[in-house]
């Protein structure tokens, strides 16, 4: 089992998509996830919940896992859960996945827990 967290700041997200306008957020998100994306608070919790997944994926964003290998979806209820792409779910075999993400003031966090065939077993004693 992976754990990833991320903290973002919602001013930074706001400020960046004044800045750039639609680029910005086309920069880290699908079609879909910018429909889902009603206002700065959502925007921050899915920019955080795509570094959290990356985290726990142990490569951070990057060549081997970018923004778009990573779609953020809502239950019906409004319950967040990403997808992968096919090639992460292979390369990690990845069996399980689990996302929160919250907003508290001027922040948004994400969590995410990602379960694999190849979770490196560690010897807990000393």
């Amino acid at each position: 089992m992976q754990v990833g967290i991320d903290l973002v700041k919602i001013t930074r997200v706001e400020e960046f998509v004044n800045k750039f306008g639609d680029r910005a957020l086309k920069k880290f998100l699908s079609l879909d996830e910018i429909l889902l994306a009603k206002n700065s608070s959502t925007i921050a919790g899915f920019w955080a919940s795509k570094e959290a997944v990356s985290k726990a994926l142990g490569t951070g964003i990057g060549k081997k896992c970018s923004f778009f290998d990573i779609k953020i979806k809502k239950e019906h209820g409004g319950k967040p859960y990403f997808l992968l792409s096919k090639k992460l779910v292979e390369e990690f075999e990845i069996s399980s996945t689990s996302l929160s993400i919250t907003h508290d003031g001027e922040y948004a966090v994400a969590v995410c827990v990602i379960e694999t065939a190849n979770s490196i077993k560690r010897d807990l004693s000393f």
